[in-house]
């Protein structure tokens, strides 16, 4: 067979940007090669699941800007195609005094970054959210939530097939060449 392009890997990355070039340019004939027998084998179907919510880049980073903007979207594409997710939150505990100055540093960072709700909590407010967690202070981050990213790389992969697509599992690349580029007058141009 003949491709215009091929993504090696089929995990969440590789399966992810497959599916945006086709649906962005339909016209090209896309595969995505993976060495195993099923897509999201390896780091994409056995990693911490965390939607993160961007506190933690520096503001105005496109890191940063990517991370909120990705976690509204892997909300809204859960959403649409019925992944479950759990937008469980997530407390970052200052338990020592000397640890609320970089906890409200952070707090501060994760307002430039646009994160939606957070809030700084006290002791008594922690004990209600945590009962076994102690702490002075807490930056209380509500939109982190937890997701199984190898059903959302699944989805993803079917996405890319019923738009055309190829994926060819077992198919290892052992050696890459450079071909020559199309021509200008190609029908994708």
């Amino acid at each position: 067979s003949s491709f215009d392009v091929a993504v090696v890997g089929a995990g969440i990355v590789g399966l992810a940007a497959a599916r945006e070039l086709l649906l962005r340019h339909p016209s090209l004939v896309l595969a995505v090669l993976e060495k195993e027998q099923e897509p999201a084998h390896h780091q994409s179907g056995h990693n911490s699941g965390v939607i993160h919510s961007g506190i933690y880049y520096t503001p105005g980073s496109l890191k940063a800007k990517l991370c909120v903007q990705g976690a509204a979207l892997c909300y809204k594409y859960c959403d649409q195609k019925g992944i479950p997710y759990k937008q469980c939150g997530k407390l970052i505990v200052a338990v020592e005094q000397d640890e609320i100055p970089r906890l409200k540093a952070l707090y501060e960072r994760g307002l430039q970054n646009n994160v939606p709700g957070l809030k700084l909590i006290g002791a008594k407010e922690i004990q209600e959210k945590e009962p076994f967690c102690r702490g002075l202070m807490a930056l209380d981050s509500p939109y982190t939530g937890i997701v199984d990213y190898k059903q959302v790389a699944q989805s993803y992969a079917r996405d890319f097939q019923e738009a055309g697509g190829t994926i060819l599992t077992d198919f290892e690349v052992t050696d890459m060449e450079m071909a020559k580029e199309s021509s200008a007058g190609s029908q994708d141009g």
